[in-house]
């Protein structure tokens, strides 16, 4: 029987892998998430991904199957990283008001001897939010380990995401849908 790894320590990733009713162990390595510059903003979260899952697949087992995840923000062709501090949070939050933006999440699934690459991408409209809200947004929820400084699951979400068109779970962190099809192939 194959064991499923999953190469994140991100609690809304184990919350959704294990809402799919899949047993898993967490084991993961400390990866450089830099990409090429000239990369298109729509292929860093898949590139992302698998760099993940590059750097832990000399430690499977042949039993194992290893499932990696990369979430980017882009807005106006530019990938919105996680925020280095307050300040670039509230900017990124601002930049993000009123507007359209998209989010890819990159899924990479290995085995010792195969390799799945996919993205999941899922349009989100963000309304307009004020500067004391971003604020409290921040300060309350500290977003500093989301891409595009923000949590649809959280507060901000609730009261300001007017419309999404896409997976819901994408935005969160992992498309399940596509997630659960895809591990169907190996486990």
């Amino acid at each position: 029987m194959k064991k499923l790894i999953l190469g994140s320590k991100s609690p809304r990733r184990s919350e959704l892998i294990g809402a799919l009713g899949f047993e898993f162990t967490i084991r993961t390595k400390e990866t450089d998430e830099s990409y090429p510059f000239q990369m298109a903003a729509k292929d860093v979260a898949v590139f992302v991904a698998k760099k993940k899952a590059d750097a832990l697949r000399s430690t499977l087992n042949e039993n194992e199957v290893l499932i990696c995840a990369d979430t980017v923000v882009i807005l106006d062709g530019k990938v919105l990283g996680k925020p280095k501090d307050m300040q670039e949070a509230k900017e990124t939050i601002k930049e993000l008001a009123g507007k359209s933006h998209s989010v890819i999440t990159g899924i990479a699934i290995q085995t010792k001897t195969e390799e799945t690459l996919f993205s999941c991408e899922t349009i989100v409209l963000f309304g307009q939010i004020s500067e004391e809200e971003i604020k409290r947004y921040i300060r309350h929820f500290k977003p500093f380990d989301k891409a595009g400084s923000y949590g649809i699951q959280e507060w901000i979400g609730h009261a300001f995401i007017e419309r999404i068109e896409g997976s819901y779970n994408n935005v969160v962190g992992l498309p399940t849908n596509q997630v659960y099809k895809a591990l169907q192939q190996y486990l």
